[in-house]
């Protein structure tokens, strides 16, 4: 476990997400399962805050990752 995060439960999560054509963003960019958690092995002082984003019939069609400075 890495800040209380399953990395391998996060990937395989976030590659089912991938499989239904859900947008992936890590800060507002384009992102793979892979650099989304690796991006949560390198940045172990920052958090990330996810952003689940709905269609109209309620179904995820984005996931956004926002890290938070948590230096405030």
């Amino acid at each position: 476990m890495e800040g209380g995060v399953d990395l391998q439960q996060m990937f395989r999560e976030l590659t089912g997400y991938e499989k239904k054509r859900v947008d992936l963003r890590i800060d507002g960019i384009p992102a793979s399962p892979m650099q989304i958690v690796q991006a949560h092995v390198v940045r172990e002082e920052s958090v990330y805050m996810r952003d689940y984003v709905l269609n109209d019939k309620g179904d995820v069609k984005e996931l956004w990752f926002n890290s938070i400075n948590s230096n405030r």
